[in-house]
């Protein structure tokens, strides 16, 4: 029988850090060593306990998941992280696989999948919504097609709040300016990439080499 495979579940919503949590336990495959509520206490658990795969929620206050991914990638920790979202957008996968995330899943997966993506990521595989196979290899070859226009400041920090999956009265809130400054700024944003939502702003973002 192949040893249990050991976490951490950094999630800032406890309740559903318990269930993460209870799931992976009960399923008898996994061994839970260590819990957090935001991204930096994460990273220290993680440094801390050395777990196998970290489990981590993609938009936490502070330091988000793909921070807590890249991090670990950068310090060269043997730790998997898998991210757990609410959004699965092309996009938005790419980057944090980019920035060293191990799989991403959506936080509608039941526990079946997460366990199976736990324990697949140990074994050096990457995991990702298998709707979204396909358009990733598509962002890989768009990648390779830069043609950037030139954005103000703002129009960055919007776009890069696009890529975090945050929304317009998250941003002001996050950049302290209205909700309908974000929107001119948004709209500015769309006009010079040639597109009309969020999601095809980040899209073209990274085809255009646009978001790092």
């Amino acid at each position: 029988m192949d040893p249990l495979v050991t976490v951490v579940v950094v999630d800032d919503h406890p309740f559903f850090r318990d269930g993460v949590s209870r799931g992976l336990t009960q399923s008898g495959r996994v061994r839970v060593v260590g819990e957090a509520g935001d991204g930096a206490s994460g990273l220290e658990v993680i440094r801390r306990e050395g777990p196998d795969v970290a489990v981590v929620d993609y938009q936490m206050p502070g330091m988000t998941g793909v921070e807590v991914a890249h991090a670990v990638a950068r310090d060269g920790l043997a730790t998997k992280v898998l991210l757990l979202s609410a959004v699965t957008d092309g996009p938005i996968v790419f980057r944090a696989l980019e920035e060293g995330a191990s799989g991403y899943l959506s936080k509608d997966a039941d526990r079946d999948e997460i366990v199976g993506a736990v324990t697949r990521v140990a074994k050096g595989e990457t995991v990702v919504p298998p709707q979204l196979a396909a358009g990733l290899v598509g962002e890989i070859r768009m990648r390779s097609q830069p043609d950037a226009p030139v954005l103000s400041e703002r129009e960055r920090q919007v776009l890069n709040g696009f890529a975090r999956g945050l929304s317009i009265p998250q941003l002001a809130a996050e950049l302290y300016i209205g909700a309908s400054t974000v929107k001119t700024h948004t709209q500015r944003l769309y006009e010079k990439l040639g597109v009309s939502d969020r999601a095809a702003a980040v899209a073209e973002a990274m085809r255009r080499g646009l978001l790092e």
